[in-house]
């Protein structure tokens, strides 16, 4: 994340210290807040405010963001069988300045702020913070970040779209969204899964050893998290993500399949192995959650081994089907989601395919937290300025150099297939 040099400060929002109604907990919510408290369990994102802006406006415009969606106004509690999640009143808080010291960026301080404030068993565990440049022609960048166990990524455009309208009209408050924990409890009496996506699931497990999938190439000794090293590249700017989208629909498929495709084909000379990758894949199928916050994320995995467009367009479609069913009945014969050191992810997200704001002039920035890690993540980020790839892995000399081989090689594929 880049901020601006100038005055750092965050709206402190209390509790009521009388838990009120127990709610229901969600699979992903369960093993990470299960982890225990910790710095860097938060996700965040920051954007640009109108010039203008005042504080008091802000924060007004923020409190009312909270009484709409109803996971800010929940906090977890250790429970004798695991987190508890409780309903929480919410008071109206105050802000508090955090002097930028010599030596230090705002970014750092941001960094701990959001370690202390947004930690899993913090009440409430999100917080507002403002920049305010010096230069008074700019507007102030806002920076909230949340333990993700209440939001994702999606949710956070669904907040900017909701704290910009709250601006503007000060007086409009929109409906209650549709509360995330009852999506959990219509997910919990959703049937079993059908005995083909189970036995597919025993399949890729099976793969792996009974494990989710590893990351194909060697990263060194990776038996204990590392200090991670974070890239962040500018693949395709906005005119060549859009030949490659239509490069896509040339094989009629969309641009993920494609993207797939050249992750396939890298994977497979580089590794000589398949794609095999965790794959985080929404629930928001219902039109009623699109403007709700939450953590409608559910973990798929994704199998290719052949680089066909159609066929990976194929492979997308059945991770997306792996992920439309509970996963703690499929996954307790591995006692949870079976991980291991070298996990890989991938995420796709296409905010162009949104209908809150993504405008460039918001300059919306995706922020994760500095931990340590044992693993390799990758995010693509596709927006009207072009597809970002973000990539999280261990600090080790292999991992340096074949994660790093491995991304030289997926950025110059996706260029390539830009170009054509």
């Amino acid at each position: 994340m880049t901020l601006p040099p100038g005055r750092l400060s965050s709206f402190v929002v209390r509790t009521g210290e009388t838990p009120g109604r127990r709610l229901p907990v969600s699979f992903d919510q369960r093993r990470h807040v299960g982890e225990g408290q910790r710095p860097g369990s938060w996700m965040a994102v920051s954007f640009r405010l109108p010039v203008g802006v005042e504080r008091e406006q802000l924060a007004s415009a923020w409190m009312r963001v909270i009484a709409r969606h109803g996971t800010f106004r929940t906090a977890f509690r250790p429970g004798d069988d695991g987190p508890a999640l409780h309903e929480v009143d919410v008071e109206s808080g105050a802000w508090t300045q955090h002097p930028v010291a010599p030596g230090r960026t705002a970014r750092e301080v941001v960094r701990d702020v959001f370690d202390e404030a947004c930690a899993p068993y913090q009440a409430p565990s999100y917080r507002l913070c403002l920049l305010e440049p010096h230069d008074e022609t700019e507007g102030g960048v806002v920076v909230i970040g949340a333990d993700h166990s209440h939001v994702d990524m999606w949710s956070w455009h669904v907040v900017i779209r909701d704290l910009l309208a709250a601006i503007d009209e000060p007086d409009v408050c929109g409906e209650p969204a549709a509360p995330f924990a009852e999506h959990t409890d219509l997910l919990e009496r959703m049937p079993p899964a059908p005995s083909h996506v189970s036995e597919r699931w025993e399949a890729i497990l099976a793969a792996e050893a009974g494990a989710m999938p590893l990351f194909p190439l060697p990263l060194g000794d990776v038996s204990s998290p590392r200090r991670a090293v974070v890239e962040v590249r500018d693949v395709l700017d906005s005119a060549e993500l859009r030949r490659f989208d239509a490069a896509a629909s040339a094989l009629s498929v969309r641009a993920i399949a494609l993207a797939m495709s050249v992750l396939t084909r890298v994977t497979r000379t580089l590794a000589d192995a398949p794609l095999r990758a965790v794959f985080p894949v929404h629930s928001r199928h219902d039109h009623r959650w699109h403007d709700a916050v939450g953590w409608f994320i559910t973990n798929a995995v994704i199998e290719s081994d052949d680089d066909d467009p159609a066929a990976c367009a194929a492979s997308v479609k059945e991770a997306m089907a792996l992920g439309s069913y509970p996963l703690a009945p499929i996954l307790a014969p591995y006692g949870g989601m079976p991980v291991r050191p070298g996990m890989f992810a991938l995420s796709w997200l296409d905010v162009r395919r949104m209908t809150m704001p993504t405008d460039p002039e918001l300059e919306i920035q995706h922020v994760s937290a500095a931990i340590d890690v044992d693993g390799v993540m990758i995010w693509f980020t596709a927006t009207r300025n072009g597809l970002q790839l973000r990539s999280r892995y261990p600090d080790t000399p292999e991992a340096r150099a074949n994660v790093g081989a491995w991304l030289d090689a997926l950025e110059a594929g996706l260029e390539d297939a830009a170009a054509r």
